[in-house]
This record gives C-alpha cells, structure tokens and sequence, in this order.
C-alpha cells in the first residue's frame, strides 16, 4: 500500500532526526561542558520543530489519502 510506505520513510525521518539531536546533546555536553548549555537548548527546540513538522506532514498525507478514498467510495 502507498500510505504505508511514506508513513514508514516519516517515521525513518522522525526517528533519525531524534537520534542525531540526542547524540549533538551529548556531543555538545562532552566537548563544551557547561558552556553547552544554549546549544542544548536550540538543539531541542530545533528537535521539537522538527517532530511537529513532521507531524503535520502525516496528518496533510492521511487527509489527503481519506478525501481520495471518500472521492472514489462517492463514484
């Protein structure tokens, strides 16, 4: 099925997006120390951003797929 295949490269995307924010977390942390602080912070506003945006994409795509499928339960 369509749908599922662009669910699942969404979830790819929310998945690694996460992991790579976590480990610059991480990163961040070991390589500055307590001056990571602010970057830690705008890394995890960016990750939120991201997993919103992302969401917003799956609904628009399961939107869009139920209005295809009541257009053709209509014909």
């Amino acid at each position: 099925m369509a749908g599922t295949s662009q669910r699942d490269g969404l979830r790819r995307m929310a998945i690694a997006s996460q992991a790579a924010g976590f480990i610059l977390i991480i990163t961040l942390e070991t390589v500055l120390g307590d001056e990571a602080r602010p970057w830690q912070g705008v890394t995890l506003a960016a990750m939120l951003v991201a997993a919103g945006w992302l969401a917003l994409v799956r609904r628009y795509r399961r939107n869009k797929a139920r209005r295809r499928q009541g257009m053709r339960d209509d014909a």
